[in-house]
C-alpha cells in the first residue's frame, strides 16, 4: 500500500485484501522499537512461509518501498503496489478527525506530502494500480 496518512489505506486493505493477505503493519507496533528492522522480519518470514502479505504504510518513497520489493523478490513472489491517490486536502480533513494515537500531526502529514513519489514498476512492481481516494 502507499498513500499519504489519511488516504484510506487501511479501509481499502480491510475491504479488498484482509480476507486473503496477512496484514502487517507498523501501526501494530506503536511503541516497539526499530519498528523498520521489525517489520522486515516479519514480512520475510511471512513470505517464506509462502504466505500473502500487504504491507499497510504511507512507504511515500521509492527508497522507503525498496526493501518490500527485494523481500518480496528474494521470496519469489510477485508485488504489486496500491497506491490510493487521496487528495492532500481530503487526507488532512480524515486525519483531523482521528483521536488519539489514530491522529498525525499535520507536520508528518504535510512532510510526508512533500517527499511522496508515485510508485511505479520502474522500481520493481510487477504492477501498479492506482486507487482514487
Amino acid at each position: 500500500m502507499v498513500g499519504l496518512q489519511g488516504a484510506g489505506k487501511s479501509t481499502w486493505v480491510r475491504e479488498n485484501l484482509a480476507g486473503t493477505h496477512t496484514v502487517v503493519s507498523k501501526d501494530h507496533w506503536p511503541n516497539a522499537r526499530r519498528r523498520e528492522a521489525r517489520q522486515q522480519r516479519v514480512v520475510g518470514e511471512l513470505l517464506a512461509a509462502g504466505r500473502s502479505v500487504v504491507v499497510d504504510n504511507t512507504d511515500p518513497t521509492p527508497a522507503e518501498r525498496a526493501p518490500l520489493v527485494a523481500a518480496a523478490r528474494a521470496a519469489g513472489a510477485g508485488v504489486r503496489a496500491v497506491w490510493l491517490d487521496t487528495p492532500l486536502l481530503v487526507c488532512a480533513a480524515r486525519n483531523d478527525a482521528r483521536e488519539g494515537r489514530a491522529r498525525v500531526p499535520p507536520a508528518g502529514l504535510y512532510g510526508t506530502a512533500a517527499r511522496f513519489v508515485p510508485p511505479s514498476t520502474a522500481e520493481g512492481f510487477d504492477r501498479v494500480d492506482v486507487v482514487a481516494g
